[in-house]
């Protein structure tokens, strides 16, 4: 008969996988003109990445404290909704354990951690950023204009080159010449600003399509580290005779692919 804590690991951990297939589908998709999909995004990869990590540290625990788990105050005092955090003590698992994952070892590039430091800002509290704003909270950072800066701008200052850039310039100048003086424009970008404009508005788009599956993989690669360790913790707690121990390697097994694979995908909420 299954345990309790067997069952219940089970299910945060069905529920985690369903949120960041959500979350690496739709950040594929979202777009200054579908700041919905920005959200949806965001709030399924900070709930995915936040309780896979806990996941982790509470194998740990598991291991280093034969067989028992963390305490509800352990849990939610010293590690709370901190992605960064939770980041940083999986990286003193990997050491200590000489833990040796699959593929990246780390989360140390520029990309990652602005990935990291958005989804924690967003799980801390920017979630609530339009609601803050118009009650006048001191916390009213954007979420949308935090990722697009951290991790959009960035994704496209380095990974897309010179000739392409030309292009999407030249398309967009294109497309204003033909229809620009018929067409009418009012929309915002990602950090806010009033587009009014076909040029700019067909740059804008021409740009967030270059750097979305891009920005895809890059997420999928954060998921991947995060299941990899949770893979080989499994496997450690597996060895000492852990029974109430799911396997967690299979159920997150679409995550473990090679990045010739994951830029192969668009969508992520099956297998």
């Amino acid at each position: 008969m299954l345990s309790d804590s067997f069952n219940a690991l089970l299910k945060e951990a069905q529920f985690t996988l369903e949120m960041l297939g959500s979350g690496a589908t739709q950040v594929r998709k979202a777009s200054h003109t579908a700041k919905g999909t920005y959200f949806q995004a965001l709030t399924s990869l900070s709930t995915g990445i936040e309780r896979i990590g806990k996941l982790c540290l509470i194998l740990d625990h598991y291991l280093a404290n034969s067989g028992q788990f963390p305490s509800h105050e352990q849990m939610k005092n010293d590690i709370g909704h901190d992605i960064e955090k939770i980041y940083r003590k999986s990286q003193e698992i990997i050491q200590a354990r000489e833990i040796t994952l699959d593929h990246l070892q780390s989360l140390s590039g520029p990309v990652h951690q602005a990935i990291l430091r958005s989804l924690s800002n967003f799980a801390k509290g920017d979630r609530y950023s339009n609601i803050n704003l118009i009650t006048g909270s001191k916390q009213n950072r954007d979420p949308i204009a935090d990722w697009f800066n951290g991790v959009d701008k960035r994704i496209y200052d380095s990974s897309i080159g010179v000739e392409r850039k030309s292009q999407i310039a030249q398309q967009a100048r294109l497309v204003n010449a033909l229809i620009g003086e018929i067409s009418y424009v009012l929309q915002s970008s990602e950090t806010g600003y009033e587009i009014t404009d076909l040029e700019t508005a067909t740059r804008i788009s021409l740009a967030s399509a270059a750097i979305a599956p891009l920005r895809q993989l890059n997420v999928l690669q954060v998921i991947r580290y995060w299941t990899g360790l949770l893979r080989e913790l499994q496997y450690l707690a597996h060895a000492t005779g852990g029974d109430d121990i799911p396997h967690f390697g299979e159920m997150f097994a679409r995550f473990g692919n090679d990045d010739k694979y994951l830029r192969t995908r668009k969508t992520w909420e099956k297998n």
